[in-house]
């Protein structure tokens, strides 16, 4: 067993992943929420994740060559997901959804689904990465630590979420307004990333 290559496999997975980057993404997707809401999301984001990141990485190729989708058309789907959500962001709807109904219509807001576990911690880029590192070498060790590896990612993932209500509490309600349209452009940005490599990778252009 090769150390250097899980290293680099955490590596590969904290970059696609950038667990430090989702954090004001979080703050920004549950605003006005208390910390006990937030840890609740952040745990339920972490855990669906989870299962979604083992499932492709133990038969995720097989799977979608089963059904017939390619990692390209996986990719520009998420892409486009993710884009209405950065719209929601800029235009402050998902705020206003809050602060206008009751707690148990906002459970239906709740984006631990939808867009924190997937495309967001498991994107197109985190499944992909996720079957070519299991790819690598069939062994069951192999396959097990390229597991282990990814959930220390998302562990770490879960720490900064926990540290989400700090943070915006230092931030204020201003504050957390302008970093949610600011990170509202940048998800529209990662958006449009990821239907450009799906076209790239479809070998339309």
């Amino acid at each position: 067993m090769e150390i250097s290559l899980y290293i680099t496999a955490f590596v590969t997975l904290f970059v696609v992943i950038d667990p430090v980057g989702l954090t004001p993404v979080f703050i920004a997707l549950t605003p006005g929420m208390s910390a006990a809401d937030r840890a609740r999301i952040g745990r339920r984001a972490v855990a669906i994740s989870a299962i979604l990141l083992t499932l492709f990485g133990l038969a995720g190729q097989a799977i979608l060559n089963g059904i017939g989708i390619s990692l390209p058309a996986f990719r520009i789907a998420g892409g486009i997901l993710l884009f209405l959500t950065a719209l929601d962001m800029l235009f402050e709807r998902r705020t206003a959804r809050r602060e206008g109904q009751g707690k148990d219509e906002d459970a239906e807001n709740d984006p631990s689904v939808f867009p924190l576990a997937t495309p967001l911690l498991a994107g197109p880029g985190s499944l992909a990465t996720m079957i070519l590192l299991v790819g690598q070498d069939s062994g069951v060790l192999h396959v097990v630590m390229v597991h282990l590896t990814m959930l220390a990612v998302l562990v770490i993932a879960l720490a900064l979420f926990h540290l989400a209500t700090p943070l915006a509490r230092a931030l204020g309600r201003t504050g957390t307004m302008v970093v949610t349209r600011l990170l509202g452009m940048l998800l529209a940005a990662l958006s449009i990333q990821f239907v450009i490599d799906g076209l790239q990778g479809s070998g339309l252009f």
